[in-house]
C-alpha cells in the first residue's frame, strides 16, 4: 500500500509538493517560536543564577539588568565606590560585588570586578590562574575561542562597548592574560574579566587604596585620583527580609536604583510574549490550513481515482486496507512536511544566529532540540491524518457497481 500511496503522490507532483511546503512553513514557524522563546527564558534564568537584585544609577530598571546582568546594553551610569562598602554592611546581604564597564576588546566587554563573580556564575578554571593583580585578565571560552589568546598573551582595550570596533586604543595600559574560563553556557563565556582596579587605572584614575606619590598633598592625590566608581553593583541576598527591605531602602536615594532581575525578565518576556502568541496563532492558523489543503488535494484526487478504489474492493482488498492506503498518502505528505518543517526551522535559527551578534550573544543554539518539538510534529501527523481519513471514508460509501459503470 506505501509503494501504491507514493505512485499515487508522484503523478500529481506539484500539488504534493506545494502541500508538503505549505505544511513543512508552518511547522518551521512554530519550531523557530519554541526554540527561541524557550532557549531566551533560559538563558535569561542563567545569567541571572544567584543574583538577587542589581543596583546602579537612576535611569531604566531593565537597561541597568540588560547592561550588568546580560552585558547587551549600556550602563545606566556610575555609582560611587561607597556603595560597594554600603550595600555589604546592610543586614541580610550575603555578597555585594561590583563590576565597572566601559571598555571592549574585539567586541567582547572588559569587566572589572572581583573573583566571586565568576564563582557566583559557577565558572572554573580550563588553565591558569585568576587575575590577583593590577592589569591581569581572564578570558571566558567564546573570548578564547574565537580571538584565540593563549596564557601570557597580551591585549589592548578600546574605548567603548559596542558590538562593532571599539574606540580609542588604551595602548600605554596594555592586559596580560593569567587564566581562561571552561565553557559555562552563561554570559561570562564573553567576557574578559579583571580587576575594578585595572579599569580605573586604564582611565587615569588611580586606586584610592594606593599610596601618595612622594612630596604629593592629599589634596593634590585626590584630584589626581578622581572619584573611584563602579558602574552597578551584583546583591545576592542571605535572607528573605533582605529581599523584602532592602530594594526600597536603595531606591529612596538620590542617585541609585535598585532594579531586581526576576521581575525585570518577567516584563521584557511578557512584551515579547504578546508578539510571539500573535505569530504562533498564525503559525497554528497556517498548519489548520495546510491540513485543510491536503484534504482537499486527496478528496479531489479519490473522485478522479474512484473506479481504482472500487476495483480493488472488487479484487478483494478490505475496507481497513482501502482506509490504510488513503491515510498512508495523507501521512507521507505530513511526515514529509514535518520533517522538512524541523529542518527549516533550526536552519533558520542557525543563520539568525550566525549573523546576528546580539542571538549568538543570548546563546541561541540551532543544535539544541526541545520536547515541545515532538508535539508540533505530533499534531502535523495528526492533522495529515484526519485530513485523509475523512476522504477515505467517502470512498466507502460509494457504491461499486454504480462506480464501475460510470468508470468505463
Amino acid at each position: 500500500m506505501i509503494g501504491l500511496s507514493l505512485a499515487y503522490l508522484k503523478d500529481r507532483g506539484l500539488n504534493t509538493a506545494l502541500n508538503i511546503l505549505l505544511l513543512a512553513l508552518s511547522v518551521a514557524s512554530l519550531v523557530i517560536l519554541l526554540l527561541f522563546s524557550s532557549q531566551l527564558e533560559n538563558r535569561f534564568d542563567k545569567d541571572a543564577q544567584g543574583i538577587d537584585m542589581v543596583v546602579g544609577a537612576k535611569g531604566s530598571p531593565l537597561q541597568l539588568i540588560l547592561s550588568s546582568v546580560y552585558h547587551v546594553d549600556i550602563p545606566t551610569g556610575n555609582v560611587p565606590l561607597d556603595t560597594v562598602e554600603l550595600l555589604r554592611r546592610q543586614l541580610g546581604v550575603a555578597d555585594a560585588i561590583p563590576l565597572a564597564l566601559g571598555d571592549s576588546f574585539r567586541s567582547f566587554r572588559i569587566v572589572g570586578t572581583e573573583p566571586a563573580y565568576p564563582a557566583l556564575l559557577g565558572a572554573s578554571l580550563a588553565d591558569g590562574r585568576m587575575f590577583a593583580a593590577k592589569m591581569e585578565a581572564v578570558i571566558g571560552a567564546d573570548v578564547a575561542a574565537r580571538t584565540g589568546a593563549k596564557l601570557g598573551q597580551r591585549f589592548v582595550g578600546g574605548h567603548g562597548m559596542s558590538s562593532g570596533e571599539e574606540g580609542p586604543k588604551h595602548q600605554e595600559t596594555p592586559f596580560i592574560v593569567v587564566g581562561r574560563l571552561k565553557p559555562t553556557g552563561t554570559v561570562i563565556d564573553r567576557l574578559i574579566l579583571t580587576r575594578v582596579e585595572s579599569v580605573w587605572g586604564v582611565h587615569g584614575i588611580a586606586d584610592p587604596g594606593e599610596d601618595h606619590h612622594e612630596g604629593e598633598s592629599e589634596e593634590a592625590h585626590a584630584e589626581h585620583a578622581g572619584a573611584p566608581e563602579v558602574t552597578a553593583v551584583l546583591v545576592r541576598f542571605g535572607s528573605p527580609i533582605a529581599a523584602v527591605r532592602l530594594p526600597g531602602f536603595i531606591n529612596r536615594q538620590t542617585n541609585l536604583q535598585a532594579a531586581v532581575p526576576a521581575v525585570e525578565v518577567s516584563r521584557l518576556l511578557a512584551l515579547v510574549g504578546v508578539g510571539l502568541d500573535a505569530v504562533r496563532a498564525f503559525a497554528v492558523l497556517l498548519m489548520l490550513t495546510a491540513g485543510l489543503s491536503i484534504f482537499v488535494a486527496l478528496l479531489t484526487a479519490l473522485k478522479e481515482r474512484e473506479g481504482d478504489m472500487a476495483m480493488l474492493r472488487v479484487i478483494g482488498a478490505s475496507r481497513a486496507a482501502i482506509i490504510g492506503q488513503v491515510a498512508s498518502e495523507g501521512l507521507i505528505l505530513a511526515s514529509a512536511g514535518a520533517a522538512l518543517g524541523l529542518l527549516l526551522g533550526h536552519g533558520v535559527i542557525g543563520m539568525a544566529a550566525a549573523s546576528i551578534e546580539q542571538l549568538r550573544a543570548l546563546g541561541l543554539n540551532a543544535l539544541t532540540f526541545h520536547p515541545g518539538e515532538a508535539l508540533i510534529v505530533a499534531s502535523a501527523l495528526g492533522i495529515g491524518l484526519i485530513a485523509a481519513l475523512i476522504p477515505a471514508l467517502r470512498v466507502l460509501k460509494t457504491d461499486i457497481a454504480e462506480t464501475l459503470a460510470n468508470a468505463r
